[in-house]
């Protein structure tokens, strides 16, 4: 049908006004490109999220005591209407190399972000580069750990496609966060006016989980017209544990109780896996609350999108750099190979092409996350990238992914210097085993399915001979693709082989 000139005109006059009076409902229609909106946390336990207890027994699902959880509605929500992923691993089970590789694709011995402070390769062309190409207003906001020692240094100069990057610092884990003439500041000072981790006078607006997830707020706001690509970086429930009022108290009252793998015996256990003193029923009453925090703000920041009525074009992220074992294995923070410290949080939402309720118990890592986004994305990756596309398992339409991932201690920093051996540590994941190599110690095989608490080594058991064989030899073909030097340590060679004879 052909219009005349004043139909033609007449229909544009509708269009202006709809443009003014709902300008998102006009663009939306026009912008057919999906958004991507990313929360990204900071040494997370997984066991904290109601979704992930959903997939454990009882005795998995509540360590720290008979009932004793944070309710998280709202990352739960994102994981009933979308996938939740089981068995996703930090590739380093440490700040700086796990962001690397998921920024990138690529593993941190490729980046060469091996160990904690270590500036990225200038190179280095992060998701966030790539969208912005094909034409994708792209941010970040929080803790960014890829530019060196700067602490908290605001704006990194190297952006990696992170266009606005106003509110990227580089380290810390500062509490509270405000906005100055001069620009983003910390705002809890000591006396001698020097930034502080301070909680004190914490509010809803300062407080730095709030104020990110204000700033991704006001980013999609500005942006909603466009495609727009934001990654929000919340330092919490890293230490040190304190949260503002009333996330402080609001678990106090939970009777705490050591997890069960505290108490086994120290005898045998490999250098990487040595008891130390754990965290308390204290720490872990706040730890509970910054985790409480995190869920509602992720609902403020759905909210907002549902208001704009972005939603459904929006995929929403949610995940971390690694996990914390608060106390399981008689251990805090990360680093090691044990669950708690190497699997992390992964739930994705997207109503459009994303399977609704769908769980992957697949294994794979953060270099997996840049190909299956952008690959979501229908954006072709660089082809520098060393991860896999996953996509298919999140819509649905392939499961040829292979049920295979590959993590790595820090002792090798830069890939030059030896580190300590104890963090020295190679291995190779599926969503049941898990097979370790270190040069201080014997191999350690994990079946996750008969020996959840990880207390056992079945490596010996002639019953594992295949086991260890086929994943000794996945480890040996990633470690001469991706240039990983763990492979040349004598003593682990010496092992791979006998496991391959």
């Amino acid at each position: 049908m052909r219009l005349d000139r004043r139909s033609f005109l007449k229909l544009s006059g509708f269009a202006a006004a709809a443009a003014l009076s709902s300008p998102s409902s006009v663009f939306s229609a026009v912008n057919t490109k999906p958004n991507l909106l990313i929360i990204h946390t900071d040494e997370h336990n997984f066991r904290t999220l109601g979704c992930y207890r959903k997939t454990l027994s009882q005795k998995q699902a509540f360590v720290w005591g008979k009932n004793v959880a944070v309710e998280t509605p709202h990352i739960d929500s994102l994981a009933e209407n979308g996938t939740l992923c089981t068995s996703f691993y930090a590739t380093t089970p440490v700040c700086s190399p796990s962001r690397s590789s998921f920024v990138s694709g690529r593993y941190p011995q490729n980046t060469p972000v091996v160990t904690n402070n270590i500036r990225m390769n200038d190179d280095i062309e992060t998701f966030a580069a790539t969208l912005q190409k094909h034409g994708y207003k792209t941010g970040y906001a929080g803790k960014w750990h890829l530019d060196g020692f700067g602490k908290p240094q605001w704006g990194p100069e190297r952006e990696f496609g992170f266009a606005d990057n106003r509110y990227m610092f580089n380290r810390g884990h500062w509490k509270l966060l405000e906005d100055t003439p001069e620009g983003p500041r910390v705002a809890a000072r000591n006396n001698k006016g020097r930034p502080s981790y301070s909680v004190a006078n914490a509010t809803p607006e300062n407080f730095t989980t709030d104020f990110l997830a204000d700033k991704a707020i006001e980013f999609v706001t500005a942006n909603r017209n466009e495609p727009f690509c934001y990654m929000v970086s919340i330092p919490d429930p890293h230490g040190p544990n304190s949260v503002r009022p009333p996330y402080e108290t609001m678990y106090q009252d939970l009777d705490f109780q050591p997890p069960e793998t505290s108490k086994k015996s120290a005898e045998g256990l490999p250098s990487w896996g040595k008891k130390a003193r754990p965290i308390g029923p204290r720490g872990m009453a706040k730890y509970f609350g910054m985790v409480k925090c995190i869920d509602d703000n992720v609902g403020k920041m759905v909210d907002h999108l549902k208001k704009l009525d972005l939603l459904d074009n929006t995929i929403v992220v949610f995940t971390s750099d690694h996990g914390d074992l608060c106390g399981e294995h008689s251990r805090n923070n990360k680093g090691v190979p044990y669950e708690a410290s190497a699997k992390i949080p992964f739930v994705i939402s997207w109503p459009k092409k994303i399977k609704k309720g769908n769980v992957i118990n697949h294994a794979m890592s953060c270099v997996d996350f840049l190909p299956t986004v952008l690959s979501l994305m229908d954006v072709p990756t660089s082809g520098k990238e060393d991860g896999r596309d996953a996509s298919g398992l999140f819509t649905g339409t392939d499961g040829s992914y292979k049920d295979i991932a590959f993590i790595r201690g820090t002792g090798d920093r830069n890939g030059t210097e030896k580190g300590d051996d104890k963090d020295n540590w190679f291995g190779v994941v599926t969503s049941r085993y898990k097979l370790i190599y270190a040069p201080e110690d014997k191999p350690w095989l994990f079946d996750l399915k008969k020996d959840p608490d990880e207390l056992v080594n079945f490596y010996e058991e002639p019953a594992y001979k295949d086991t260890r064989k086929e994943l000794a030899k996945e480890l040996i073909a990633y470690a001469k693709k991706h240039n990983d030097p763990r492979i040349t340590v004598a003593t682990t060679k010496k092992y791979l082989a006998e496991a391959i004879a």
